[in-house]
């Protein structure tokens, strides 16, 4: 659904592109509103007042269908003087039962039972908050994991004619800037851990990760890639092959390498969400902001693009 308040300017060169896989889901439906409404300050804003991003991709927040908790953030900022004009969302797989015991647990209906893990349809979805006018082009929340290409489903998958390959969603979305149409590719993918030795989530995280790198040949330019991978080139449990095909592919560049985004007490600082842009776009700078203690432990990682 996409929202639009009385229409604003475009912020002149540069534009800041960031994403957020901040703390704002909940364990049950209207909880995040709640929170929103009594005190949003108590979810911590800090990293997008501080950063002041043109667009942001947020890819841990709850959706409902009015759009109600998204509206409210919006208020929220509105209040401290960010103004988003644009916002997008839509109902993610997170949570979205499949009816099949995908866990093992003898019992379906569970949140590891859903499309992507999710106490309720709509947990931890994504959610975009823009300065310039969106447009959603493709949603490609439906797309099966066994058609990825070189899928790593295994062939006694539980679920192979319905289950999902996105956690969440794929978007493809032009932005409207004052110098043309930019399309963004979003993404956030589930963790390749929780799992057993059947590593169900790690194959899966891989082939999340490379969606979009098997499209970016059929899509128009620029574009810019952005979301939570949860994955590092380096560091950590995963396939880590599939984030090294991405920042190798010649379409992209990578402004920010070696940069830390995340810091879990369990594995110390590591890089899992990340701003891509387009090879052919001028980048005039990158950074973080964070993590906030009260928004939990992700950093917002943004860039300037000209």
């Amino acid at each position: 659904m996409l929202l639009a308040l009385c229409a604003a300017s475009a912020k002149a060169d540069p534009l800041r592109v960031a994403t957020w896989a901040g703390d704002f889901s909940k364990d049950g439906p209207g909880l995040l509103l709640r929170d929103l409404v009594r005190d949003p300050g108590a979810l911590g804003l800090g990293p997008i007042l501080t950063a002041e991003p043109d667009i942001l991709l947020l890819t841990d927040f709850d959706y409902d269908a009015g759009q109600a908790a998204l509206t409210a953030l919006r208020a929220a900022l509105a209040a401290q003087g960010l103004d988003y004009p644009y916002a997008f969302s839509a109902r993610p797989n997170s949570g979205m039962q499949t009816g099949v015991d995908l866990d093992g647990d003898g019992r379906t209906g569970g949140p590891r039972d859903a499309q992507g893990f999710g106490f309720f349809s709509g947990y931890g979805g994504q959610a975009i908050l823009s300065r310039v006018p969106l447009t959603l082009v493709a949603d490609h929340a439906g797309a099966l994991w066994r058609d990825a290409p070189r899928s790593l489903m295994a062939p006694a998958d539980p679920a192979p004619d319905i289950q999902r390959l996105a956690s969440t969603t794929f978007w493809q979305i032009t932005a409207e800037t004052e110098d043309g149409p930019l399309t963004l590719l979003t993404l956030a993918a589930t963790p390749p851990v929780f799992d057993g030795p059947e590593d169900r989530n790690g194959r899966r995280n891989h082939d999340e990760v490379l969606f979009w790198h098997h499209r970016l040949d059929g899509i128009n330019r620029p574009v810019i890639l952005l979301g939570n991978f949860n994955l590092d080139p380096d560091r950590g449990d995963g396939l880590r092959n599939a984030v090294q095909t991405v920042l190798e592919n010649p379409a992209l560049q990578d402004p920010a390498p070696g940069s830390d985004t995340v810091s879990w007490d369990s594995t110390g600082p590591m890089r899992v969400s990340y701003v891509l842009p387009d090879a052919r776009l001028t980048v005039l700078g990158a950074g973080t902001v964070g993590p906030d203690p009260d928004a939990g432990p992700h950093a917002l990682v943004w860039v300037d693009v000209e």
